[in-house]
């Protein structure tokens, strides 16, 4: 019996082994100058990935096999691109549009939404939220980061003085407001009533889903089923939803009190004489596809979207920023000197969208840091068909890696890539590289679409804590430690010093 039992296990092994090798060799023999590390039968490449080194190990990857590697992930074959021109052709191609096989892992939380969708179904909501996002709509927002940055600062103040303090919990804090406030329509008070429940579980679900996609055996539904992160994932999607689900039923309140909102208006004024702020969720409340109202789990699943992208790739962006700029002195006093001329004898006055359009030394601090820590340092898309570039034919079911984490790297289009050089994106350097160079906010179709959003936000956050602190690296000495998630971040957060401005 125990013979039978092993011969049949090294039958089957030996079987799925020669399944995984025919697997191989059909989605490479069109790639092959594309170079990577020996991969394993039936495990691939899986024995070099973890969510601490993940991203370092795809860069070594490229310094060794060069702009376009490939790897195996178990059966799934992924090639991973830091090539601006095959960045582009995948990037504006419509048969490489589909996000990648790793993305259904996120549908228990965020189901089909925009970032997810595909096909007609993602036609339709992009082109129905759009307007939500339209420039004269961010105007209107720009009040509402200056009033939820004024409690920031109140919350910052309490830490000055300290030699280190982890700056984190505040920024996502901060930016969770924000998001409520503008996309929601609803005010939650998150800063004051300082509940990071909701903050914890994002950031507990996207390491979840990393993890997902780099072990073979939570592929498995079956076998992830009886892991402990089945577990944990469950008690954090219900914290999630039910935070989702109670924003949708306050603003449903709020515009069941307000007759006029009950007929969505968009040139609606107020008692000041201004247009109405569109929050994103009245355009998913009151709006109509093919005839027919969103259902309450198609208005969720926005929601879930919009709050995370809009709420944790924010709060990346300037923790991040706060990092860096504490190390650099110079730089914070050429940003001091923007603020200066901009904000002249009145440093504390509301922000106005004038003054975030004139602060151009800071939008330059702020990609340049998204260079270094792209937000999402990594974005999957899936070949629907066999697609050829070039000499190139990718296969249908290839999983293609965008990866601006090492484009954003690279020594060539990027000199002396890990030093801090805002003035990297002034105009006329910007004009010598190629537009697919850059990729914090990806590209194409599906590009964000809510960056202008994100840096307004960023600009308006960063110049208040500007102008009301200087900005010093913690004692002890903090270097941040990347965690490789959906959205980047350092496991060990974000510690600086604050000090007074006088």
């Amino acid at each position: 019996m125990i013979v039978y039992i092993v011969f049949s296990m090294f039958f089957l092994f030996l079987f799925v082994s020669i399944v995984w090798w025919i697997n191989a060799w059909r989605y490479s023999r069109g790639l092959k100058d594309v170079k990577g590390p020996k991969p394993f039968p039936i495990i691939g490449n899986v024995t070099e990935l973890d969510t601490t080194t993940l991203f370092w190990q795809i860069n070594e990857w490229h310094k060794e096999y060069g702009y376009l590697a490939k790897a195996f992930i178990g059966f799934d074959f992924v090639v991973s691109l830091a090539d601006p021109e095959y960045l582009e052709f995948v990037c504006t191609n419509p048969l490489t549009s589909h996000k990648g096989y790793y993305y259904r892992y996120l549908h228990n939380w965020l189901n089909l939404g925009l970032l997810t969708s595909a096909d007609q179904k993602w036609h339709k909501r992009r082109k129905l939220i759009t307007p939500a996002y339209h420039f004269k709509i961010l105007e209107q927002f720009v009040p509402v980061f200056d009033k939820t940055g004024n409690i920031l600062m109140d919350k910052l103040r309490e830490n000055v003085g300290k030699l280190s303090f982890n700056v984190q919990d505040l920024i996502s804090l901060c930016t969770l407001d924000i998001i409520n406030e503008t996309a929601m329509g609803i005010s939650v008070n998150a800063q004051l009533n300082a509940n990071t429940d909701y903050v914890n579980a994002i950031k507990v679900l996207t390491h979840i889903v990393t993890e997902r996609g780099i072990k073979i055996y939570k592929h498995f539904d079956l076998l992830y089923f009886f892991t402990k992160d089945y577990r944990i994932e469950k008690k954090c999607l219900k914290i999630v939803h039910n935070y989702s689900l109670s924003v949708i039923e306050s603003r449903r309140k709020e515009l069941q009190k307000n007759s006029e909102s009950n007929s969505f208006n968009p040139n609606a004024i107020d008692e000041f004489g201004r247009r109405k702020r569109i929050a994103f969720l009245d355009l998913l409340l009151q709006s109509t596809i093919d005839g027919q109202p969103l259902t309450d789990e198609d208005i969720r699943e926005e929601v879930d979207t919009f709050m995370f992208e809009g709420h944790d790739t924010t709060a990346s962006g300037i923790s991040f920023w706060l990092h860096l700029i504490s190390k650099h002195p110079e730089i914070q006093e050429k940003l001091i000197l923007e603020q200066q001329n901009i904000f002249g004898d009145d440093p504390f006055r509301p922000t106005t969208l004038s003054d975030l359009q004139n602060m151009n030394y800071m939008e330059m601090t702020i990609k340049e840091t998204l260079r270094l820590y792209p937000s999402v340092p990594m974005m999957l898309r899936d070949c629907i068909q066999d697609i050829k570039f070039r000499d190139m034919t990718f296969k249908k079911g290839t999983q293609l890696l965008i990866f601006p984490f090492y484009l954003h790297r690279r020594p060539d289009i990027f000199p002396d890539p890990e030093k801090f050089i805002p003035e990297r994106f002034q105009a006329e350097n910007i004009n010598k590289r190629h537009a697919f160079s850059y990729l914090a906010f990806s590209a194409g179709s599906r590009n964000c679409i809510g960056q202008k959003f994100a840096m307004l936000e960023m600009k308006c956050i960063l110049g208040k804590i500007l102008r009301n602190f200087e900005i010093h690296p913690s004692y002890p000495a903090h270097e941040v430690k990347i965690q490789a998630d959906i959205i980047i971040a350092s496991k060990n957060g974000y510690r600086i010093q604050l000090k007074h401005r006088k």
